[in-house]
């Protein structure tokens, strides 16, 4: 004979499941998220792996054995810092000359769909470009008895820093003259931001972003390119990701439709609202924060009163 379940052992069934179904679906578990990489802190937009930070972000910047890279398809590129406050990051290239070392390069670019760009402070100077063949220096018309004169599409403030740079044994090895060395601003690079040398006739580059308070010592600039980045229409920052933050979690997100999740330390659990464990409901309900001990208590307490009355 099938045993039947008694009514109310059916109300206490139904009582527990509602309650667990309204308790605990803030409480996944998921992969954990670093809060550094290597010596660099790790905030929103940016995570250490899939499902953590900004999905929009994670194809571009990723986590690997300690070290935080920046994948373009010119190439991969070590990120040295990053200023939350002025949401940009800095990045090296190995390819690229500065005052120690001199060599070959294919140049930069940037993905065109990825959330970056270059920032103001960049200054790029293209070394060895071919006068005769290069698109940066153009016919200008002709003057007087037919002669054509090439003018550089270069900056006209640039030829000091190219100097400079010529200074630099490494760079004054190449035994090219300084005519063949044009500084190119961010907005030369035009709305894909690519820097082709092979394009530009040019044989190598160098890029900074400061001048590290040493307007004439080229040794002392701040080699690199910094990058703006941006997570939205207005850069705010996330409340719900603030929340988390502020809980000691880690900003991240799951499911199909790269749902916001709080990635919490300890237990190694998301939560749709923060690590105190505060659900926030789709009518913009938030519950009190709970800590994960009562939440059980509270669970316990239940099942013994359901126990009882069964």
């Amino acid at each position: 004979m099938i045993p039947i379940m008694k009514p109310k052992n059916c109300f206490s069934t139904t009582l527990l499941c509602i309650y667990l179904t309204l308790l605990l679906p803030t409480l996944i578990s998921s992969q954990y998220c670093q809060r550094t990489c290597g010596n660099l802190h790790l905030k929103y937009p940016f995570g250490s792996g899939p499902g953590c930070g900004d999905p929009r972000f994670h194809p571009y910047v990723t986590c690997s054995q300690e070290k935080l890279t920046l994948t373009t398809h010119t190439g991969c590129y070590t990120i040295t810092a990053i200023d939350y406050n002025i949401k940009v990051l800095y990045i090296t290239d190995p390819s690229m000359s500065t005052c120690s070392c001199a060599q070959p390069s294919k140049g930069f670019g940037l993905d065109w769909n990825a959330p970056f760009s270059f920032d103001d402070n960049n200054i790029f100077a293209l070394l060895d470009c071919s006068i005769t063949s290069s698109p940066i220096y153009k016919p200008d018309g002709f003057y007087g008895g037919g002669n054509s004169t090439l003018v550089p599409l270069c900056d006209s403030e640039g030829a000091s820093i190219c100097s400079l740079l010529y200074s630099c044994r490494p760079i004054s090895a190449l035994n090219t003259p300084i005519s063949t060395c044009c500084v190119y601003t961010p907005v030369d690079l035009g709305p894909s931001f690519e820097m082709d040398l092979q394009k530009l006739k040019c044989t190598s580059y160098s890029g900074f972003y400061s001048f590290n308070g040493q307007d004439s010592n080229p040794q002392s600039w701040e080699y690199g390119v910094a990058l703006k980045y941006k997570f939205s229409f207005s850069n705010d920052y996330p409340g719900a990701c603030a929340d988390c933050e502020r809980s000691n979690g880690v900003c991240g997100y799951t499911g199909d439709y790269n749902s916001f999740i709080c990635n919490c330390p300890g237990d190694r659990l998301n939560t749709t609202g923060d690590c105190l464990y505060s659900p926030y409901w789709s009518h913009g309900l938030r519950l009190l924060p709970w800590k994960i001990g009562g939440v059980w208590l509270q669970i316990y307490s239940l099942a013994l009163f359901l126990g009882w009355i069964s």
